[in-house]
């Protein structure tokens, strides 16, 4: 499917289902903002990443939270779908703002509940390591989405898995990268207890050599 929407380039990746707070202050995008109130409008965040624009989420406004006196606003907005971004627009008609030629993807809701469940038991895993109450979530709602910012991926990792149509492929992506990121955190808990350690009567099990 092929669209035109209003743009707002961001050098971050968000995602479907993702409520996103932003602060509007430049002149064209609180005509944006007014657009989005007045006429229902929808608009896209592209990510701005290695000095290109290419796939983006489309968002709706979900409440304006608070107004200032100079224009400015705090926003609060949601991820709809995916885009790819054909062609891009300094300026979208007669409007302040960018705009762009889109063309949006099918979201493909071919995961498995043993995906779930192993992602969902290496996500409790890496918030224990990490010393940090894990998230509540519903194991019958969560999706790859949901905690997609709060598992240690870099910006370009996310990228990756805005790009990925499958919910299965990035249930995959996602199980490997917790599966990496895992030993590493590890090892970096036990390198902190040695050093904690440091100076402290220590007491080992003698080795048994008897059958050596």
């Amino acid at each position: 499917m092929i669209a035109t929407l209003p743009m707002f380039p961001l050098e971050l990746v968000a995602f479907p289902g993702e409520e996103l707070p932003l602060h509007i202050f430049e002149q064209r995008y609180q005509q944006l903002l007014e657009d989005c109130e007045e006429e229902r409008v929808t608009f896209g965040i592209p990510t701005y990443i290695n000095k290109r624009l290419e796939y983006g989420t489309e968002m709706e406004l979900l409440k304006v939270v608070k107004r200032y006196p100079t224009g400015a606003s705090d926003i609060i907005c949601r991820g709809i779908r995916v885009f790819k971004l054909v062609d891009f627009y300094n300026r979208l008609d007669d409007r302040l703002y960018a705009g762009g030629t889109v063309q949006f993807f099918t979201a493909i809701n071919d995961s498995t509940e043993a995906l779930r469940k192993q992602f969902i038991q290496l996500l409790t895993s890496f918030y224990k390591e990490l010393e940090i109450p894990t998230p509540v979530v519903n194991p019958q709602t969560i999706t790859t989405y949901t905690l997609s910012h709060k598992m240690g991926l870099t910006i370009p990792q996310e990228y990756e898995l805005l790009q990925i149509f499958s919910e299965k492929e990035r249930y995959e992506y996602l199980i490997q990268h917790l599966n990496t990121i895992l030993p590493t955190i590890r090892s970096v808990n036990r390198t902190k207890e040695i050093i904690k350690m440091n100076g402290h009567f220590k007491n080992f099990d003698p080795l048994d050599f008897e059958d050596y």
